[in-house]
């Protein structure tokens, strides 16, 4: 696999993929008091930012203290259990249509064991460092909640591992979701030391329990039921539809200047923005847009060189002008939909069976590490954010065909046409994309094979939802930055007429690395610097500079 340097959602972005890479340290901000960023884990409280901080290498995690009881307590509930010889689900019994079969009490342990390499059959590329944190550290939260029963050693060795920088190999390929039971279970295949871990010297995979003994951290030794509690829940297809979730939220925000960007290319009016025509349909997110949309296109009041020349007595636009709140409202209100389902999960009990203590006690089999809320609301992401894509290829067509945007054919100057093809290929590019996102878009969790014998005869196939909805998202961000870079060409034939401020600060940004193109020349390094400050949400950042200098620049504009 190419070798990139990936530590957070950042860099994520910025590298994109499942690309194995060694771990930067964390950012200095973050350690500005001399301490790596720590992250207290109460199995309630933690965030999209903290799972962020987690894929930095370098942050810590601890157990909040009051979280030792509720976990001895689970503990006590079933060792309690397994003196009377019942059955209990993945204790005393084999799982899935084995589960009728019960273990001896002398192989409970080793069954454990059975069921973490079992398990462990993926396939594929390994996933991303940064990923691999996020499920190790969301695995621990989803511990510390207190419905697991594991011990409180195998919890402390499991933080030490992590912190220590012990990551194990995670295959991005294997899970139907229904459970995400064999990502997980090379998760804790590299803690048990099988399998292998990233080793930082080396740059490379090596044995898991070499890299374990170089970095003083105990194997695991699995007692009754902490095997099924290792590798039974959401967080694999949690972690890749987050990371998918704020790209698409940071993408959405990148798009909309961009989509700006092209309507004063095209010499569009803002009169389909007026407020209220969306205050009559009055769904939130459209409302959100078409306010950004007058924001960057009449800033202060003001409209620009450009639409005072040519725009004003203009009555309608194209729909891929006229239409982006609603287009782009619905993205929003769809990302608000994920945001919402994923801030649950991050603190879900996704266990079997799951064990209540107090006066509750009991331990009781159901089905909360079924995917097919995370599996839906990566469908949904990947539905809504392809939808930019098909919007901004669209745009891009617009300006590169001479009877539609007025400028010189595929934006090169008419004289030199003919010799230079221009950006006529930058189009058929964002076409192909366009075109390859729209059969990923096909919902994984719409499908479902029977496994197990028929016991387990729904599943979510979250896996392979998660993984293409991150996959649409970094595909959109290319198309993106193709339209940017043709918007920014197409308003050099409009001088010396200027756009708003906020646009002129984004073309002179992208002037500072690209100039104009006079003649053709080798057009891919082009544009991977638009998608590169695209991932990176620069275009919002020089835009908030310009209309908020007194906010903090990292405050949301929709």
């Amino acid at each position: 696999a190419e070798r990139e340097t990936m530590a957070s959602i950042a860099e994520i972005r910025a590298a994109g993929g499942f690309h194995v890479a060694p771990s930067p340290s964390p950012p200095a901000e973050a350690c500005a008091a001399g301490m790596p960023p720590c992250i207290e884990i109460t199995g309630e409280t933690l965030t999209l930012d903290d799972l962020d901080l987690a894929g930095c290498a370098g942050t810590q995690i601890r157990i909040a203290d009051f979280v030792w009881d509720r976990v001895q307590a689970a503990r006590d509930v079933l060792a309690a259990a397994g003196t009377d010889g019942k059955p209990v689900f993945g204790v005393n019994t084999g799982v899935g249509s084995l589960a009728k079969v019960q273990v001896s009490n002398a192989d409970l342990c080793k069954l454990q064991l059975n069921l973490i390499r079992s398990h462990a059959v993926g396939v594929g590329d390994p996933l991303a460092l940064a990923l691999v944190r996020m499920v190790f550290c969301l695995r621990i939260n989803s511990l510390a909640k207190g419905y697991s029963g594991i011990r409180r050693e195998t919890l402390e060795r499991m933080v030490l591992a992590f912190n220590a920088g012990c990551m194990p190999q995670i295959p991005c390929q294997g899970t139907t979701s229904s459970g995400d039971l064999c990502p997980l279970a090379h998760l804790a295949l590299g803690l048990i030391g099988d399998g292998y871990m990233w080793d930082e010297l080396a740059n490379e995979w090596s044995p898991a329990a070499e890299i374990m003994k170089r970095h003083n951290c105990p194997l695991l030794e699995l007692h009754e039921k902490e095997g099924l509690a290792l590798i039974n829940g959401t967080g694999f297809v949690t972690c890749i539809t987050a990371v998918a979730y704020m790209k698409a939220r940071n993408l959405l925000q990148e798009a909309t200047i961009v989509a700006c960007l092209s309507v004063e290319a095209l010499k569009g009016t803002d009169r389909a923005f007026d407020p209220r025509i969306h205050a009559a349909r009055n769904h939130n997110g459209q409302v959100q847009v078409a306010a950004r949309l007058r924001e960057l296109l009449c800033p202060f009041g003001e409209h620009s060189e450009i639409h005072n020349e040519h725009a004003q007595a203009k009555v309608q636009d194209a729909y891929t002008l006229r239409c982006i709140p609603q287009v782009y409202g619905i993205t929003l209100d769809t990302l608000a939909f994920v945001e919402q389902i994923l801030r649950v999960e991050l603190n879900a009990a996704t266990d079997n069976p799951m064990i209540f203590t107090g006066t509750d006690m009991d331990i009781v089999s159901g089905g909360n590490f079924h995917g097919d809320y995370i599996a839906k609301a990566a469908d949904f992401l990947a539905l809504a954010t392809q939808d930019i894509a098909n919007m901004s290829e669209r745009r891009t067509f617009r300006l590169t065909t001479s009877a539609l945007s007025g400028h010189p054919s595929f934006l090169i100057n008419t004289e030199k046409a003919g010799l230079n093809s221009g950006y006529m290929i930058v189009q058929y590019a964002a076409a192909a994309i366009t075109s390859e996102n729209k059969v990923m878009c096909y919902p994984a969790s719409v499908d479902t094979i029977p496994t197990s014998e028929g016991q387990e005869d729904h599943v979510a196939m979250g896996g392979f939802a998660a993984r293409k909805a991150l996959q649409v998202v970094e595909n959109v961000e290319k198309v993106v930055g193709m339209e940017l870079l043709c918007a920014c060409q197409a308003l050099e034939f409009l001088r010396p007429l200027k756009t708003t401020p906020p646009l002129e600060a984004v073309h002179d940004m992208i002037r500072a690395e690209i100039p104009k193109l006079e003649e053709d020349h080798f057009l891919s390094p082009d544009i991977h610097i638009c998608v590169d400050l695209i991932r990176n949400g620069r275009l919002n950042s020089i835009v908030h500079a310009v209309l908020h200098p007194n906010s903090p620049p990292d405050s949301p504009s929709m």
